[in-house]
């Protein structure tokens, strides 16, 4: 049974708040454990190891999910507020992964 994303996150939150994180860490202390964790992405994903690429997604969401909830922000909020920035850019995505913007 796949849970929503909503139950999810909170179900992080109520982990993070049990162990004192949301209370005692904060939002720097997150983001830094956020950069350690995509470190262990890059290295799943460049070692095509699809269960360390997995954990370690999961691991980035959850320390964003926390450095949110530690500044009081709603992480869907944050995502919307970016996509509504973004949605009308258009433009392609080059074989070479370079970025063409259409005007």
């Amino acid at each position: 049974m796949k849970r929503s994303y909503e139950i999810v996150q909170m179900d992080v939150i109520r982990w993070a708040e049990a162990r004192g994180i949301i209370q005692n860490s904060d939002a720097k202390t997150q983001l830094l454990k956020a950069v350690s964790e995509m470190g262990e992405l890059a290295d799943g994903v460049n070692k095509g190891d699809r269960e360390l690429t997995i954990d370690s997604i999961g691991d980035v969401l959850v320390c964003l999910i926390n450095m949110a909830a530690i500044l009081d922000l709603d992480i869907v909020q944050c995502l919307e507020s970016s996509y509504q920035e973004i949605k009308d850019r258009k433009g392609y995505l080059t074989k070479e992964g370079v970025f063409i913007k259409e005007e």
